[in-house]
């Protein structure tokens, strides 16, 4: 199978092709829910990984809406490189600057340099750590995986926690029901830059990883809880220990 292309890193961040497919966007994503964004003051300046809950396949778009229109910055998704081999939508996603990852069986060192880069030129990479939507019946975070923290301590960037709530009555989790509603509101808050200390991740061992990021997923949590005026579990939902797939709609009948 060929290889998907990585974008490179424009000279400027919020290009004429981004700006060309937010304008025809914004209106459609308008129709389908209200987004409103809390937290904006939190948001540092420069290059930082925005991190986020991930409820519905409609997340990356209720996202980059709130990141461009609300928090003005250019969103640069780590996205599965499946949509990057859909006709038309596989040639636009690369010229607005979106990565492709792969989920197994191949190296991820060709996007993650990609990522590395636009980072270093100020911009801002968004990634759901999760990598999945969530498995959690009561669509709580997930324990997430490493590749977030893991760019934070190598490039001495901050990591933004943010969180999301409302989307999944427009486009369910897990399924297909489409309710669109313009009057819907979804609502994005954001929460305290969260600063590692600046080093190889190389040095670190798995256990210590994975607990920088258990931090980064309770921090959300917590957001969502706000979000959802309850309380967040204490213990994460980690999909392997339940005994589900990593990848794929566990919900659908085989």
């Amino acid at each position: 199978m060929a290889e998907v292309r990585v974008p490179k890193v424009p000279k400027k961040e919020n290009t004429w092709g981004f700006r060309i497919v937010a304008s025809l966007l914004a209106p459609v994503l308008r129709l389908l829910f209200n987004i409103k964004t809390e937290g904006i003051e939190k948001l540092p300046k420069g290059g930082y990984i925005l991190v986020g809950n991930h409820l519905s396949y409609l997340d990356p778009l209720a996202f980059a809406y709130s990141v461009y229109l609300h928090m003005k910055r250019a969103p640069h998704y780590l996205a599965k490189e499946g949509l990057f081999r859909v006709p038309v939508l596989g040639w636009l996603l690369p010229k607005v600057g979106q990565i492709p990852v792969y989920r197994s069986g191949r190296g991820n060192e060709e996007p993650m340099r990609a990522a590395k880069e636009f980072l270093k030129a100020g911009q801002v990479v968004v990634i759901f750590p999760e990598g999945t939507l969530t498995r959690d019946p009561d669509l709580w975070p997930m324990r997430g995986k490493t590749g977030a923290v893991r760019l934070a301590i190598e490039l001495g960037l901050p990591i933004v926690p943010a969180a999301h709530w409302g989307v999944e009555k427009v486009l369910a989790n897990y399924t297909k029901k489409f309710r669109p509603n313009p009057f819907h509101t979804v609502r994005v808050k954001i929460g305290d830059p969260i600063y590692f200390e600046k080093q190889d991740a190389k040095n670190l061992t798995t256990e210590q990883l994975n607990k920088m990021t258990g931090e980064v997923m309770h921090k959300i949590a917590a957001l969502v809880g706000e979000l959802r005026a309850q309380t967040p579990p204490e213990k994460l939902w980690d999909p392997a220990q339940q005994g589900q797939s990593e990848i794929g709609n566990f919900r659908k009948k085989k």
